[in-house]
């Protein structure tokens, strides 16, 4: 009897798709009715008196958050490698660039007195800073993949990247939109950290940016007048100044709303603040009627839900099976927690007032739906890196395997 070894067959992989992150989904769908039901009754007031039905800003949220939720779970299911490309990446960008140049020209103010949203058909308005956040991270994470063995250089792991955004914000900073200019570059300086550049080399870059940053606003003080930036910093360091009021009414009535709500709050829809008080009680400061309504206990649950969301997310990245898929999660991820940070800082006066909104909470057709989609895109890397492979020899279907060894007589 001879025991010889036979040659093992060729292997096959079956895959199986793996679900979406259950946490993650479920966090985020207590945020979103969350921040539906708190923007309601931020808004009531408002609509009211623009002679509106008082459900009109509540209902188009609802609308924009239904439509929002239908594009993530529908994303969820198409392979986030299809972005990995780099005519979408490329494409995403130059299209990004154009609407943002096209601002200046044709956008409209809605009212603000700052010109960042273009007109749409049907009386809707979109607001190219939104696409934006979402090409610098889809271009920089295909660059960072592509190129990962060219990172620890200066000249081919960073000057792309900074040419790259550098365009971007300064085409935000001509409307002026500073928190949004903000939010990119510390998106971007995180991607290209993570992605592999030298520390030293990124130090250089936010220094020169610094400087940088700081003539722009100069200049555009100097174009455009000094009330926009300097109004904006004097209300965050004297938010009750008697001497100006008009000046610091904004912060001093967010101030006054949080104060108000103590620990438990005055309950819900019993908001003072939100009659006229707090301009934007619907948008950029909604998180001082949720301080006023549910209280200290209300607002820490809404910041500890974040963190959650945010914690999730950057769980589902490091798990991620490959580069592009990491860079993407934590780009949409971090955007959503420096979304928060900022907004609930501004509200509480920690840092002078920049015009940034509330993720799922402010109101915005735009920006709700392209954070839904975003957050599509990462439960589906969530779903790739739950993905099991089987490998199996290669046999007949319907008969058994045959044992690796076989006796000859």
């Amino acid at each position: 009897m001879k025991r010889t070894k036979r040659e093992p067959k060729p292997e096959r992989e079956r895959v199986r798709q793996g679900n979406i992150d259950l946490t993650f989904v479920l966090v985020l769908l207590i945020l979103l009715g969350l921040g539906i039901v708190m923007m309601f009754s931020a808004s009531y007031a408002i609509a009211i008196n623009e002679e509106k039905d008082g459900y009109y800003y509540a209902l188009r949220q609802i609308i924009f958050a239904g439509a929002g939720l239908i594009a993530m779970f529908a994303i969820s299911f198409i392979d986030y490698h299809i972005l990995a490309q780099k005519g979408v990446a490329v494409v995403a960008y130059a299209v990004s660039v154009v609407l943002l140049i096209l601002v200046p020209i044709i956008g409209t103010d809605q009212g603000t007195g700052i010109t960042r949203w273009l007109k749409l058909p049907g009386g809707l308005t979109f607001q190219p800073s939104e696409l934006a956040k979402f090409a610098i991270v889809i271009l920089f994470a295909y660059l960072i993949d592509q190129n990962f063995d060219k990172m620890k250089k200066f000249r081919t792991g960073v000057v792309p990247y900074v040419i790259l955004v550098g365009i971007i914000v300064a085409l935000l900073m001509l409307q002026p939109h500073l928190s949004c200019s903000l939010l990119i570059l510390m998106i971007a300086v995180t991607l290209v950290f993570v992605g592999g550049a030298k520390w030293w080399h990124i130090l250089i870059v936010v220094l020169i940016g610094a400087l940088a940053m700081t003539a722009l606003v100069l200049f555009l003080i100097q174009v455009k007048g000094v009330g926009y930036f300097t109004n904006r910093f004097e209300s965050w360091l004297h938010p009750f100044d008697s001497i100006n009021p008009d000046k610091t009414w904004q912060t001093r009535q967010s101030l006054i709303a949080i104060g108000s709500g103590g620990m438990f709050g005055l309950g819900f829809g019993e908001s003072r603040q939100k009659y006229l008080y707090l301009p934007e009680s619907e948008n950029d400061f909604v998180f001082a009627i949720v301080c006023e309504e549910l209280g200290m206990l209300g607002a820490v649950t809404v910041i500890l839900l974040f963190g959650a969301l945010v914690a999730q997310g950057f769980h589902i990245a490091t798990h991620c099976k490959d580069r592009f898929g990491m860079l993407i999660t934590i780009g949409f991820t971090l955007q959503i927690a420096l979304q928060a940070f900022l907004n609930i800082a501004v509200v509480a006066n920690l840092v002078p007032n920049t015009g940034i909104s509330l993720p799922f909470f402010s109101y915005g057709g735009t920006a709700l739906m392209m954070q839904l989609a975003q957050m599509g895109i990462v439960l589906n890397v969530s779903r790739s890196r739950m993905l099991e492979t089987v490998r199996r020899p290669l046999h007949p279907p319907g008969e058994p395997e045959e044992p690796y060894y076989k006796q000859d007589a």
